[in-house]
């Protein structure tokens, strides 16, 4: 009969592999709530930053009009220059340029993008893992 207390006290199998099952879902659980609080910071965060790069780059937008404008009035200088409409067409024409430099220089780089094939092969290995295979 002693043997019996001895078998009772002590957990199955069975048991082991519910309680561990039961200790990674719960593990599993805290640590998605975890990156939920913590995104949740962040996302503020990088909300925030984004409103002020977006104000900064609306003030640097007429700062590069009113540049632009002032090229133009100092390529016609005193009215000794080129009159003011082939000033303003001649900046026009160089921030098309810049824009197409900038397309073209994107669009080169856009193309070396590659999809993460390490992490997709990694993650196709996870479910082999859990099941004991290599």
């Amino acid at each position: 009969m002693a043997s019996n207390h001895v078998q009772d006290s002590d957990p199955t199998i069975g048991r082991l592999v519910h309680d561990a099952t039961k200790d990674i879902s719960t593990l599993v659980q805290k640590e998605i709530q975890l990156a939920k609080s913590e995104l949740k910071v962040s996302v503020k965060a990088g909300g925030t930053g984004i409103g002020l790069f977006a104000g900064a780059a609306f003030i640097g937008v007429l700062a590069i009009i009113m540049l632009s404008v002032s090229i133009a009035y100092f390529i016609n200088w005193n009215g000794d220059g080129l009159a003011l409409h082939w000033a303003f067409l001649i900046v026009f024409g160089f921030y098309l340029l810049v824009a197409a430099l900038l397309v073209f220089v994107g669009v080169r780089k856009v193309k070396q993008v590659k999809a993460p094939e390490r992490a997709i092969e990694q993650g196709r290995e996870i479910p082999k893992a859990l099941k004991g295979q290599s």
